[in-house]
């Protein structure tokens, strides 16, 4: 029971951690990138800093002994960094071509990309309850958040290579853990370097080509370094708290429970920088959360069936083996080499 308690307890922290951490850390970026805040149109390179500090966290952590290092493969961590650097450069350009919202409705279709990918990768089955509740989040954050819809091929090939290789780097995330039994931040701690320095070598490039804007001109004063500084320090926790949820749920819960963060940037926009905030967006949001409610007791459900099925596992193995050891116990003794009972 108290382990239970615990659990539950530390997996509340996780989603805690991480809708704080990322909804801070979208805030922030909002008055950094913002034209009216500090514009500094340079998400791919700002994305490297993220990765950077992240990498250092973990340097001084695995240094100091706070945390364990395990082996894990060369060629998995760079394959692991390829697919989620493609998804990072994947989403700016897909922002870049395409309207805000077919950027949403990419951004929504990962759920069920997520799913069918778990489905042919991992052999996993959802129940008639969770895909009820999919469909409701996918709704629900679709009418909060989907106004014009513009399609170009450019943009919609973007958004393709984009949500697929997020849909595989969450996947991964879990599939890493489990293969080579690490923890969360060990493995953040292992991706980060490759990540960063991939990051921050080709990011200007990239951003140049975004919006025709040079990283070397930008004038960096005060305001937009502690904000650097900011955005920096929240992504650290952002990652770490992806990496620790996903650890324990997996990435399809992820996707699903992850679009509070969208309500929550809605609403904190509408208290504290005056977006409108419609009937429109409050009945998607009503929707979502009630999709988010739905889901979670579905999961609940299949986990405590999964528990009922263990256990009755368990205990016909238990009378199976009782049943063989009277078996034996009343069965007459052999002797083995003359094949006689013996008296």
């Amino acid at each position: 029971m108290e382990e239970g308690k615990k659990s539950s307890v530390s997996d509340a922290g996780a989603w805690a951690m991480n809708v704080v951490s990322s909804v801070g850390l979208i805030m922030a970026n909002k008055q950094l990138m913002s034209p009216a805040g500090y514009a500094f149109s340079f998400a791919t390179t700002l994305t490297g800093f993220h990765f950077g500090v992240t990498a250092f966290v973990g340097f001084v952590s695995n240094v100091t002994g706070l945390s364990s290092s395990k082996h894990v493969p060369l060629w998995e961590l760079l394959w692991f960094s390829i697919v989620a650097n493609t998804s990072i450069t994947g989403m700016n350009l897909s922002l870049m071509l395409n309207s805000v919202g077919f950027y949403q409705i990419s951004k929504l279709s990962m759920i069920p990309v997520v799913c069918v990918m778990e489905w042919i990768l991992h052999s996993k089955h959802y129940s008639k309850e969770v895909k009820m509740a999919v469909v409701a989040v996918v709704v629900g954050v679709g009418v909060c958040t989907v106004t014009d819809v513009k399609v170009n091929a450019k943009g919609f090939l973007c958004a393709c290579i984009a949500v697929l290789s997020t849909s595989l780097q969450q996947i991964s995330i879990g599939s890493l853990q489990k293969k080579y039994s690490i923890g969360s931040f060990e493995l953040l701690s292992k991706t980060a370097p490759i990540q960063a320095i991939s990051l921050l070598l080709f990011g200007p490039f990239i951003d140049y080509y975004l919006n025709g804007k040079s990283i070397i001109k930008y004038n960096f004063s005060s305001g937009p370094i502690f904000f650097i500084l900011l955005s920096c320090a929240l992504a650290v926790f952002c990652n770490m708290s992806q990496y620790l949820c996903i650890g324990r749920f997996s990435a399809t819960s992820f996707q699903v429970l992850g679009h509070m963060k969208t309500i929550c940037v809605l609403m904190l926009g509408w208290l504290l920088f005056d977006s409108q905030l419609t009937l429109k967006n409050i009945m998607g949001m009503v929707i979502a959360i009630v999709g988010m409610l739905i889901y979670s007791w579905a999961v609940e459900l299949e986990k405590q069936a999964n528990a009922r099925i263990a256990l009755t596992k368990t205990s016909l193995t238990e009378d199976e083996i009782r049943l063989l050891k009277d078996g034996v116990d009343d069965a007459p003794a052999k002797d083995v080499e003359l094949g006689e009972t013996k008296a």
